[in-house]
């Protein structure tokens, strides 16, 4: 849609700092409701979670300050279609692309996972705890 209609679509960044997301381990794996670690030190989901809001829009053009805040280098972490939580320590420093790309994003702090049509038994039970098989 960018290549083809640049001036009709708008992308807007999305971000988290803890919760629960449906997403798989890796491609064409089934999906699983796993819970998001809160947000490493010093990361971009830190920075919006001390902001003390449960959910805002950063609309960038009318924010201008924030936008430059932003553009400096900070650990990000990437959820979509797969999460891997135990990846979130290696999360790593990078430029955040939506004061450039994006004309805004969208910060829910705590989130709740999409539920699908169809839940399996296998999405109901979610991930198994980071302690298993040991309890705590």
């Amino acid at each position: 849609m960018r290549e083809r209609h640049p001036s009709q679509c708008r992308l807007i960044g999305f971000t988290t700092y803890t919760g629960t997301v449906t997403a798989a381990d890796d491609w064409d794996a089934p999906a699983d409701r796993k819970v998001v670690r809160p947000a490493l030190p010093k990361s971009v989901e830190e920075l919006f979670h001390q902001v003390g809001s449960k959910e805002f829009l950063l609309w960038f053009d009318l924010a201008p300050p924030a936008a430059e805040v932003l553009r400096g280098a900070r650990l990000e972490r990437a959820i979509g279609v797969i999460y891997r939580p135990q990846t979130n320590v290696r999360a790593t420093t990078s430029m955040p692309v939506w004061p450039i790309n994006s004309i805004a994003v969208i910060h829910i702090d705590e989130t709740r996972a999409v539920e699908p049509l169809e839940r399996t038994a296998r999405w109901e039970r979610g991930e198994a705890p980071e302690t298993y098989p040991f309890a705590v």
